[in-house]
This record gives structure tokens, sequence and C-alpha cells, in this order.
């Protein structure tokens, strides 16, 4: 429980004090009314003793008291209403209001921080006030009158004679049965003549005399003369004399008022309404006429009948009666009580209370103790008086006491006034009024013997209730507090008597005396048990005080006390006392905050919500409403529905307040602010027909780190080139969509005219639908002049003047239940300045009606504004990005620190160009290196002219505009005939097998030494594109050399004519997407040939071997590829003629078929042979068909020309990864295996498609390099290397140097035998047959060669001599010579032969080094042919 003003000691005391009724006369009433107060209200005040009393008990024992008060009140002749009794109790709860600014106690439990206001002066009143107002019954005598005050005025022409009429009133009221109320303690009631003089108007003479025949008439014990009134009440003004009474008065003021007016007979002191207000029964069952209790205004002890809010606006009469209660309250705070009365006065009524309680009241009280406890004495027939002898009673074998259950109901049991058992409880009663409570609890347990013994239950239960009363309260507590009497006490009330009001009692005494002794949890289970439903006010104030008992525990149960002050909530909210509800909620809700009790916290807020409603309190309403709908609810969609409705309905009171206020933010739907996008241009147009405009950038991509960081690499590359070499230092990527990943530090740019889209992306966290309608942007701008200075007056618009931002408005925005969806909204801006975006503007409201939660079906006009809004509220979300954090400094690594994150405030440039690109007949598919022909248009949709465009890709080798040439080559008619995209002629038949020579410089096809390869300018007609102006160009395509899906990205860069001081330059993207497929696979290796001399008598002829394979799945449709031609390519070869020994000139190839080509090389002629520098390249075409592709032009040789410049970028690549210290012998010894031979392998293939056949042409490239190493036209997989085991060892500082390899080592000196096929020698003439051989040494390098030839045979055995078929050379056996570079040597030799047979020449072995090395390396004669001659006998 709280704490209280009052220790239990005080408040027992208090709650029951001896009673004393007062009867005026019309005269005396009217004396005490010029100070607006009845004769009872105005002893009140002074109605507690100031010093102590003392009296005897029967015993003769001196008892002294304490603090004694007297109750003094009219009489009323009429029991009291139950439903005034609930009202005034009503009242005085509604009444009772936390202080303003009261410091609530902050208890700190486990993780809980609580502030909880430490005391409840509400429930204080109403205990007070409860107990002060029971109703007086038969089985207690507590509350009976134990004396009456009569009382007349000295200004009355017969005093005394009026006291006697008093007198005989008092009597009959006491002693007629017509009256049963008031109770009165013993027939004998003590009568007090008290004679009222008005000191400022009476005759003080005549008082004296009068008073002097009282005393002769009633003794000097029983009247007393009261002087009253010492000043008129119009001199009230004068002086300032306290007013002691409107604390008594200011309580019940509602009563008080109506008292009044029922006449003389009804009227009540603000104490005695107290104490008759109330029925035993405490049930609100009386009879309710026309909806109204009783002719009680109808009160808020019933809920609203409706409970939707629209209703209670007016509605609830609780309102209006708080309201009036006010009125009321204002109209008796101006009334001054006690206006006619001075400081001497007051001293006068406090003496006037003392002299009756000392000579009249404890007197009485005293005799009349004696006279029941000789009674008693007499009927026990026992010679000592019952206080000696409660220890023998009560020492002795207790009777057991019989537990509720069995007992019979006879609460109906009523035992006549003078029924001894009623004595004992009188005599224990007065004992209690007066504190004695050791005789008081005798009395009470032998009471309650004999009341459980008669089954008397009512009787019983209150003896046991004040008999625990008495033990807790008997002075050095001789035995501990009887808690079971009191329990015992409240069942038998509540369930065998059916009295709440005396069970509420018990409770409530209980209940403090447990929480003074700390036993919070037994106090807390009492309380809680008295909640029933038949009176909520009740209920609620013991829930709220066992919240309390909770908290106040040793270690406190917060989460029972935060239970308990919801069930306390609702239940003052039944009983119309919203502010406390409001309060007890608000209190819950520290527990529950945050917590994870979701639908509990939904709960609490909607209450609080619906509370501050009713309390008029909007804003209170607003914040718990929107609590419940931003939390992840988890209440089933019709709850979320109505939180929502309620929500929509407050918010619109809200803001039809303050119609002209700022904007309110919504807190629905949620809004992922880091997930806003920013684009900045156009929408890509649509593909039309044929055409298909470029990718872009558009807010449908999903972002990918690796493909931006490409383009970042492309635009880089692009931007190098066009500042020869340099980027800029002030060069930064340009940005269309920013987002979350996206640098956002900058402003970024935006141009005018251009729209800018912002993609919001919202979320509905409720299950049911929201609507959004009208939703824009909310956006600040600050224009500025071209000049680049600000307007004089910056322009905050937030709604915007149309000609200086457009903001487009979507008129319905439809998110379904639990859905997340992004919004697009667009701003047009017009001027340049400085734009801020800041947020959405929305009406948020829900669909009426609604069947499903997905809205699939149920929402039959979707977006088209067909949506019944049932209620909507206009308001704004801010857009409030955070930056990424930083941690560069050691300063922002050590604290949070976030940067700025700027992509919502673009500042607005001049215009620019904008370029559009269209691809017509771009292929999705093509054959590994498949040629076709596209077009691309190039748009200006600006108002400005473009200039500078060029385009960029990782991918060069699969795409061109063509060369220079290309323009300057007329198409052959049957190229055109055939669709071709190469450029043909039709050549005759006898130029068949041998070359067709032609020549082109790479500077032609862009690939000059030292340019990207990878930037290609776009040939645009005289190079500007106008605004509004399109251009078309030819562009030509070869598919990838790997089979599968390639990405291609193509980055279009592009200037304005006019240089920006902001942009520099624009970009627009495309990625292609091409799929290819398996065509052919190409494999050609290159070998010296023997034959020494060409027709022009010089060396280095060579073999070309061409393979090729249709590695083609039959999937594609492709019948059959034909090679319709192979050229070559190089700056020092080129192809002759072919070899090829059938005649077969058809090169078809089906599936999986493979066809191998023999050409012959030759070097170019010296007038060929450029300069090593040049870039000029010969091209040699030998033509299998009619039609000679000229491979020198345009695309062969582009394409041709692009490959070969990434084979050698992945060439350098691998060279640099080389050691740079190789040795320039062993790098001379490479360059004679080296050649430079490019083959290019044309074809055509035939493809049947939707019955038609169709021609597909294509090329491949095979870079012959090295001679005898085979070379591919598509990447090989390599074979992943077997795993090796570690091998650790200590590194040698020793370099070995580096030999060249067996291979390179033969190709150093070229050797060649001339000699006959066949030989006649006739034996039997001449035994030895001699054969002239001629050996032809080449030296293939570029330097001096020593070499030395070896004529001896290399014997691997002494039986090898003998074997037949062994020949001699004659002469020398070794030669020693020296090669100039590229020298041939001729050597003459003689073979001898001594038998017939085929023998092998070539067994001379030649060793080589170069002339300033001293190593010798052999070299190998693998390559070349068994030389064989026959040798015959003639």
């Amino acid at each position: 429980m709280a704490q209280c003003v009052q220790s239990v000691q005080e408040l027992i005391p208090d709650s029951f004090v001896p009673c004393v009724a007062a009867l005026c006369s019309d005269e005396a009433e009217r004396l005490t009314r010029l100070n607006h107060l009845s004769f009872a209200e105005l002893l009140k005040p002074f109605s507690r003793l100031t010093s102590e009393v003392h009296m005897r008990d029967p015993n003769n024992q001196l008892h002294v008291i304490k603090n004694l008060k007297i109750a003094v009140s009219n009489i009323i002749t009429q029991p009291p209403q139950p439903g005034a009794i609930r009202k005034l109790l009503n009242d005085v709860v509604s009444g009772s209001q936390p202080a303003e600014g009261l410091v609530a106690n902050v208890i700190t439990a486990g993780d809980y921080d609580l502030n909880i206001s430490a005391t409840t002066p509400w429930f204080e009143s109403y205990r007070e006030t409860f107990l002060q107002s029971m109703p007086a019954s038969d089985h207690e005598f507590l509350n009976h009158y134990l004396a009456c005050m009569l009382v007349a005025s000295s200004s009355e022409a017969e005093p005394v004679e009026q006291f006697s009429k008093l007198s005989q009133e008092q009597h009959r009221i006491q002693h007629n049965s017509d009256y049963s109320y008031p109770k009165w303690f013993i027939p004998n009631t003590l009568k007090y003549y008290v004679l009222l003089h008005d000191v400022s108007a009476g005759d003080e003479q005549r008082a004296e005399s009068i008073y002097e025949e009282m005393k002769q008439k009633y003794g000097t014990q029983g009247c007393y003369l009261l002087k009253i009134n010492s000043r008129t009440s119009n001199r009230a003004s004068d002086e300032q004399i306290p007013d002691p009474w409107s604390q008594y008065l200011q309580k019940n003021s509602i009563q008080n008022q109506e008292s009044y007016e029922d006449g003389p007979c009804t009227i009540t002191s603000n104490k005695n309404s107290d104490s008759n207000l109330l029925s035993l029964d405490g049930l609100d069952n009386e009879v309710k006429v026309d909806g109204l209790p009783n002719n009680f205004r109808a009160h808020p002890l019933q809920l609203d009948s409706s409970s939707d809010p629209s209703n209670s606006i007016d509605g609830p009469d609780h309102v209006k009666s708080a309201s009036s209660l006010h009125e009321t309250k204002k109209a008796n705070t101006g009334i001054i009580h006690g206006a006619c009365l001075t400081l001497t006065d007051h001293d006068r009524i406090r003496q006037f209370i003392q002299e009756f309680t000392f000579r009249g009241l404890l007197p009485h009280i005293e005799k009349t103790i004696r006279q029941l406890n000789d009674q008693l004495i007499s009927r026990k027939g026992l010679s000592r008086s019952l206080f000696s002898a409660t220890k023998k009673w009560f020492s002795g074998s207790k009777v057991p006491e019989k537990s509720i259950n069995e007992l019979k109901n006879t609460s109906g049991l009523l035992y006549p006034p003078e029924a001894p058992e009623l004595q004992i409880r009188k005599m224990a009663d007065l004992c209690f009024l007066v504190q004695h409570y050791d005789l008081a609890y005798s009395c009470y347990h032998t009471a309650k013997k004999d009341f459980l013994n008669d089954q008397a239950m009512l009787y019983a239960a209150g003896a046991l209730e004040m008999a625990a009363v008495s033990a807790f309260l008997q002075p050095g507590a001789p035995r501990p507090y009887p808690a079971h009497y009191m329990d015992t006490a409240i069942q038998t009330y509540r369930d065998i008597c059916k009295n709440m009001v005396l069970a509420e009692r018990c409770v409530l005494l209980s209940a403090e005396i447990l929480k003074s002794q700390s036993k919070y949890s037994e106090a807390a289970a009492l309380l809680i048990r008295l909640t029933s439903e038949d009176s909520d006010l009740r209920s609620a104030l013991l829930l709220e005080q066992a919240a309390h008992c909770f908290i106040n525990m040793k270690s406190p149960m917060v989460r029972k006390y935060a239970f308990h002050m919801i069930l306390a909530g609702h239940r003052f909210s039944k009983a119309g006392q919203k502010k406390h509800a409001l309060r007890c909620y608000c209190q819950a809700m520290q527990v529950y905050k945050g917590k994870g009790w979701s639908l509990a916290e939904d709960h609490i807020n909607f209450t609080i919500g619906r509370q501050s409603y009713t309390l008029r309190q909007l804003d209170n309403a607003v914040s718990a409403f929107r609590h419940i709908l931003i939390n992840e609810s988890k209440q089933s969609a019709a709850q979320q529905g109505a939180f929502l409705r309620e929500y929509l309905y407050v918010y619109k009171n809200v803001s039809q307040l303050s119609p002209d206020g700022p904007l309110p933010q919504l807190p629905l739907p949620y809004i992922n602010s880091s997930a806003t996008r920013v684009f900045f241009g156009h929408d890509r147009r649509p593909a039309d027909g044929e055409k298909q405009a470029a990718t872009h950038v558009s807010l449908d991509q999903e972002y990918d780190s690796e493909s931006s960081q490409q383009w970042r690499e492309l635009e880089e590359q692009v931007v190098a080139v066009v500042n020869r070499g340099v980027i800029p230092s002030n060069f930064y990527p340009t940005q269309y969509c920013l987002n979350s990943y996206s640098d956002n530090s900058r402003f970024p740019l935006a141009v005018v005219e251009e729209p800018i889209t912002v993609e919001v992306a919202f979320r509905n966290p409720l299950k049911v639908p929201l609507l959004l309608t009208d939703l824009s942007l909310l956006w600040k701008f600050q224009s500025k002049d071209s000049s680049g200075k600000d307007n004089e007056e910056v322009k905050q618009l937030v709604t915007g003047e149309p000609e200086m931002i457009g903001t487009e408005v979507i008129s319905e925005f439809l998110i379904n239940g639990e859905e997340s969806k992004v919004a697009r909204l667009k701003l047009f801006p017009h001027h340049m300045g400085e734009l801020h975006i800041l947020g959405v503007v929305y009406n948020l409201g829900t669909i009426q009606g609604y069947m499903t939660v997905d809205g699939i079906g149920a929402l039959p006009g979707c977006h088209t504004g067909k949506h019944s809004l049932s209620m909507s509220v206009r308001g704004r979300q801010d857009l409030e990005i955070q930056g990424p954090r930083l941690n560069n400094t050691k300063e922002e690594k050590t604290s949070i620190k976030y940067g700025p994150d700027r992509r919502l405030d673009p500042i607005i440039t001049a215009e620019m160009p904008l370029l559009e690109v269209f691809f017509i007949h771009f292929p999705t598919g093509l054959l590994c290196g498949e040629i076709r022909k596209a077009y691309v248009e190039f748009v200006n949709v600006s108002k400005c002219p473009l200039t500078g465009l060029k385009v960029v890709s990782k991918h060069p080798e699969f795409f061109t505009f063509g060369g220079n040439t290309a323009v300057l080559t007329p198409l052959s008619p049957s190229a055109s005939e055939n669709c071709s995209a190469y450029k043909t002629v039709v050549t005759d038949s006898t130029s068949v097998c041998t070359a067709l020579i032609s020549s082109a410089s790479s500077v032609d096809f862009g690939t000059g030494i030292g340019s990207q390869p990878e930037v290609i300018p776009v040939p645009l007609p005289d190079t500007v594109l106008l605004p509004g102006a399109s251009v078309q160009l030819p562009m030509w395509l070869r598919g990838p050399d790997e089979e599968g899906v390639h990405e291609i990205n193509f980055l279009f860069y592009y200037e304005s004519v006019k240089k920006q001081p902001k942009i520099r330059h624009r970009i627009l993207r495309h990625t292609a997407v091409i799929c290819t497929s398996r065509s052919l696979n190409v494999r050609a290796t290159v070998c010296r040939s023997n034959s020494l001399e060409d027709e022009e008598g010089r060396g280095g002829n060579m073999l070309v071997f061409v393979d090729v394979e249709n590695t083609n799945t039959s999937e594609a449709g492709v019948k059959e590829f034909h090679i319709v031609q192979v050229s070559s390519s190089s700056k020092h070869w080129r192809l002759q003629k072919s070899v090829n020994l059938s005649e077969n000139k058809d090169a078809k190839l089906a599936s999986r078929e493979k066809g191998k080509f023999c050409f012959k090389a030759i070097r170019c002629k010296e007038k060929e042979v450029a300069t090593q520098l040049s870039e000029k390249y010969t091209f040699a075409d030998i033509i299998f068909g009619n039609e000679q592709i000229i491979s020198s032009a345009s695309p062969c040789a582009d394409f041709f020309y692009r490959s070969l410049s990434s084979e050698l970028k992945k060439a350098q690549l691998s060279v640099h990864a080389e050691k740079q210290s190789i040795e320039d012998a062993v790098r001379l010894i490479q360059k004679c295996s080296e050649v430079d031979l490019n083959i290019v392998v044309l074809w055509k293939a035939y493809v049947v498609e939707d019955s038609k056949q169709l021609i597909l042409e294509g090329q491949h490239h095979v870079l012959l390099r090295t001679i005898g190493k085979e070379a591919f036209s598509c990447p090989q997989k390599q074979e992943p290397p077997e795993m090796e085991l570690l091998k650790f060892f200590r590194p040698e500082n020793t370099t070995v140097p580096l030999r060249p390899s067996v291979e390179q080592l033969s190709n150093l000196i070229k050797t060649s035998l001339h000699y006959p096929e066949s030989f006649n020698h006739p034996f039997h003439q001449k035994s030895l047959c001699l054969v002239p051989v001629t050996l032809l040494l080449s030296n293939c390098s570029k330097a001096d060669v020593d070499v030395i030839v070896d004529l001896r045979h290399k014997t691997t055995s002494p039986e090898a001599l003998e074997i037949h078929g062994s020949f001699t050379w004659l002469g020398q056996t070794q030669y020693k010579l020296q090669l100039k570079s590229q020298e041939i040597h001729s050597l003459q030799l003689k073979a001898c032969f001594v038998h017939t047979g085929v023998y092998n020449l070539g067994t001379p072995r030649v060793f080589a080094k170069l002339s300033d090395q001293v190593t010798v390396f052999e070299t190998s004669q693998q390559n070349s042919m068994p030389a064989l001659i026959i040798i015959n006998n003639v």
C-alpha cells in the first residue's frame, strides 16, 4: 500500500469516535447560518481535544485517553441512500488528484527505474469518507449516538420551554417506533443543553440569567452557555480570520449544497452527511427510473454505452458532472465561513467541546461501562469484576472455532436490544471508543464466543473484526495481531451476510495493520480478494493499493505492480474516473515499455490514448496511438484496423484545432531512409520494334559493386585519353543513381530541365492496407542566376512555386498489409540553384471495408482512384539519412562520427547535351567468331550540341565502327546480294591456291602504337551532333571466342560544345548481353621447310599446317561450315600457296568433322618489308571459292587488329612477370625460333531456321609466334597442376645461368643435304661407290655463329660398325666454320658405299655457339627429315 499521512495507530482511533447528535431550534440554526455553517459544522474543526483525558475503568484504575475526538452531527431520520453514498465517494475520489508538480519517488528494482507517486491522497480521502459514512447497524454500536446536544438561542422568547420541546423531540425520535433511524447507544441518552448567545446582537444579561435558570434545572454538568458571533459579518473584510472549516467542507461541497435544500429535517453537517449515506449491502441494486438512479444525476459509475470515440466527445455525463463539480467548487470557495466569529469565539467553541467531554460525555461513558459491567457480573454470577476475571476465562482451553462452511447461514438471527450478548458487545464498543483496548479485547472475545455458539454470524463477524483490531492496538502488544480473525470476519460478511460494505471496512483496517507490520504480501492478497463486480470504484482503489504493496516489498515485484495497476486502471475507467484510470495506465506503462511485451504495450497505449482523448489531452492521445502503430505489432488485422481508425480520428481532431499549424509528422508507413535512391535524368525509353535503347542506368537495376567499379574504370580510361593520358585532379566519376552504396559525400549535380526521381522505400508494418493520397516530395530551393550569385531573396518553398521546381503528385498509392513498396517521386527543376529534398507529404488513410489483407481481388479498383477512403489526415515524414561512419583518423576511430550524406541536396547546373543511343538489328546470340553487321543510332535529345563522342569498352575485340578504309572502298555488288558483312571481290579461277596480296596499316584501324585500343572515337560526321539531330552508323560485331553468356559494357562519352565549369562531360552506359555457341576450333603450327631455295633464291621458307574442327553442336541449327578463305597477316611473312595434295577444292565441314590444310609461307620482299617501327602489315589471301574477301579492309582487318592488340596486351603482362635479366645470348637464340605470322580463317555457315536457309559468316584468328609450337584460335582450358609435396630447402646464392631450351637451339642453324635421290654404280667394276653430297648450313640468327660439323658416326656399340648399311664419309671428319648473320654456307662432302641399299645420310652432327660465347650447343636434327639415298648396282 502507498504511504499514508496517518499511521494506523492514529487512523483507527480517528475512525471510531464517540458520536453525539445535535438538535437545534430554528433560531439557533439561524445564528450559526450567519457564518454559512450549521451547528454541527461549526464544531467540526474543534472536535479534537487538545489535552489528555482521564477516566476510571470498572476496576477503578485510572485510564488515560489521548487525542480524543468526538463527532457531532445533526439528526437525520432517514437512512442514507446507497446511491447518494456512492456518488459522494465517487466525487471524493475524482476531486482528489495528484498535486501538480508533485515529485514522484524513483524506485529502482532490477532493470527498472520507476517514477511512482508515493502517496495516494484519493485513497485516503475515500477511506476517511467511507469510514465516516458507515450506516449505523444493529449488530454493533460504535457509531450509535451516545449523547444529544439540545441547542437553543438566548434570543428566543422562551428558551427554557424551547429546551423542553427539543428534549421531547429527541425522546420521540429515540423511543417512537416510527423512527428506526438514527440509532442510539443506550435508552438513557445523555442530554446536554447548550444556550447559543449572539454577542453582537443579543442581550448578554438575559443570556446569563437564562443560563443560571438552566443550571438550576439541568445541573452545572448538563448545560453550557456558548457565546458566538462577536462581530457582524459586514466587518468581515477588515481583518483576516483563519478559516478552519474549508478543509472539512471542501470535500463534500456538492452534497452540502444539496443538503441545504432538503428542509430542516434533513439538514446535515458535513460530518453526518458522511455517516448517514451508506446502505448495508452497498450493491448497486436500486431501481433506475428513466436511466437515472434514485433522483441522483446520472453518474459515471457505468461505462459509456458506446465505445466509439465519436460519441464520447461531448456525450458522456461525467465530463459535464466534472465541470459542474468545478463550478460548485468555485462557488464555494467564494464563501467565507465563520465570518462573524473572532479568534475569541474559536477559543470559546474549543472550550465548549472540552467542557462537554470532560463534564458530560466521559462521566456518562464511565457510568455506562460500570452499569454494563455490573449487569454482566450478575449474569455470570461471579464475585469478581469482569476485568479481573478475563484471564481465567481466556487462559483455559480454547474452544475450536468452527470453519465457516460448517456454520449454518443464520446471519438473519437478531437479538433483542436488551439481550445480554449485546450488552457485552456494547461494553466492548464503549471501551474501544475510549481507547481501553485491553478491556475491549476481553469483551469482544467473550462476545465472539457467545455469538458463535448461537451461530449469529453477523454479530460474530463484528466481534471478530473488533477483537482483532483491539488486539493490535493493545499497548505493549501482549499478543500478536490475530489476522485469522479478520479473515474469518471478511469471509463471513462477504459470503454469508452478503454485506460488502462491512467486508470492505474489515479489509481497509486489516490491510493498514498488515502494512504497518511490513506484511505486504498478505495485505495485497487481502485487498485483491475484495475486488468484485459490484463496485468498480472500490475494486479500482483496492487493486491500486495492492499494486503499491507489491512495489513496496523488500524485493519489489515490479511486474505484479504493473499488472495490478492495469487492472486498477480498467476499474477506474469503468467507474468513470478517467483521470485516475489514465494515471494508472501511465504508471504501469513504465514497466511494460520496451520489454518486448508488445500486446500488453498495445493495450496500455490504446487505453491511454482513449482516456487522454476523453480528457481532451489530445497530444497525449496522439502520441499513445502513434506508439501502437509504430511498434512491430503482433495484433490481428481487425485489431490493427481499429487502432488505425482510432488514431486517424484523434489526429483529425488535433489538426482541426490548429488548421494553419505546421504539418504533423506521421508515423506510418515506415520509411527506410537509408534505402532512398535518387536518380538524375529521364526514364529509359522502351524498345521500339527493331530499335533497342541503350540500357544506361535506371532505378530498376540492382546495385553491383563489381560492375560499378568496372564502369568507373572505363570512365577513368576515357577521361585519361581525352586529357592526354592524365586523369584531372578534380575528376569525379559520374553517378546517375545515388544509393546507400554510392559515395554521397559531395553535392550531386543535376541539370536544369532534367527530372530528379527520388525512390522512397515505404514499409507497412500493419496487417491492414494503407492508402496514401496526394503523395509528393517536400523540398526547399535556393535559386541562383546564371552568374552564380544568390538571388537576394532565398525562397524557402515547401509546397513550391511551379515555375521554380515542378513537383509530381501521386494521387493514390496503396501499400498492402506488411508490404514493402517503393514510390518514385519526380521533381522537375526549371532554374539553377540549390535544391534540398526534405521529405514526403501525403494524406494517410485506410480503405473502407477491405475484405482481405493481401489485397488480391479484394480491392476492385486497385489504382483507379476508386478506393473509398474511410478517413485520412495530412502530414509529412522527413527523409533523414545518416552518412557513413568515419574511420580514418585516430579521433574518428575512437569516437563515433558520421560523415555527411548529400544525396538529397543536388545542385542544379546549366543545360547540358543529352545523348540517346539506339541499337538496330542488334543480335542476342552469335556463333563464336561470327561477324554480324548492326547499326547504332545516336540522337541528341537536348537543346545543346554535343561533341567528342567516344565509346570505351573492356572488350574492344567485340565490335568495330570500321576503319578509315571503310568509307573509301565501295561495296561490291555480290557482297550486297549476299548481305555479307565483308567486302568481297569476284576472282577468276586461275588464281586459285595462290595468294592475293594487299597491305594495310594498323593506324587506319585505331590501333596504332601507344594508343588505348579500348577507347574508340565514334566517327560522327563533322564531329558534332546538333540538338534534335540523329545519326545512324554501321557497327560490326564479332562473337567472342569463348562460348557462353557474355556481358559487354559500352560507355559512351561526350561533351558539350560550350565548356561547363561544373560538368565537364557526360556518359551513357549500355550493357549488351550476347550468348555465343561453339563454331570452329582452329589449331596451327609452323615449321621450317627443308627445301632451302625459293623462286628468288633466298632461304627461309616455312610450312604452315592448319587443322580446322567443327565443334558446333547441332542444336544451333548449323548444317555445315565452309572454309572460304585463309589469310595471313604479318609484317615479315606471308602465305604463298596452298600445298593441299587433294584436288577437292570444296572445304566443307559437317558436324564434328576436322579438316587439315597445309600452306607454304615465305618472307615478304624487301620492298614490302617496311621498317620495324612501321605498323604496316602484309595481308595474303588464299581463296577456296570464287570470291575473295579483302582481309585488309573492314571489318576483317578491324577484328584482326583488335584481337592482335588484346593478345599483345596479354603477352606483355606475362613477359613482365618473367625475369628481366635474360642474357643476350639466350635472347638471340630465342629469336631464331620466333615468327610473327598470323592466320585468319574466314568461314561461312549454313543455318536452317524456320525452313529458311541463312548464311552466317565469321573469322577465327591464330597467332603463330614460335616455330614448332601449336597455336589455337580459342583459349585452351588449362588442366590444374597436380598437387605436389612441399619441398623445404635452403636457397643457394649461386644463380644458375639460363640455358636455352633444346627446341630453341635446334632452330639456331638450319641444315640441309643436297644429293641425288638414287645413284647407280657398277659395283662389279669398282667396289667403292663415291657419291658427292652438298651440306648447306644456314644461320637463322642475327649474330655470328661458330659451327663445328662432326662427320664421325656416333657409335653406340662396337658391333654397330659391322652393321650392313653403314657408309663412310671420306675426307675431313670435322669442319670448323664461322657463319655471319643469316649467312648460308655449303660444304662439299663425299660418301663412300660398299653395298647397294637404302642409306640415311642424315648423320653429320652440327655444333654451334655464338662467336662471343664460350658454351657450345649441339643443334639437334630432330626436325630435319631422314635424308634417304638409294644405291643401285648397274
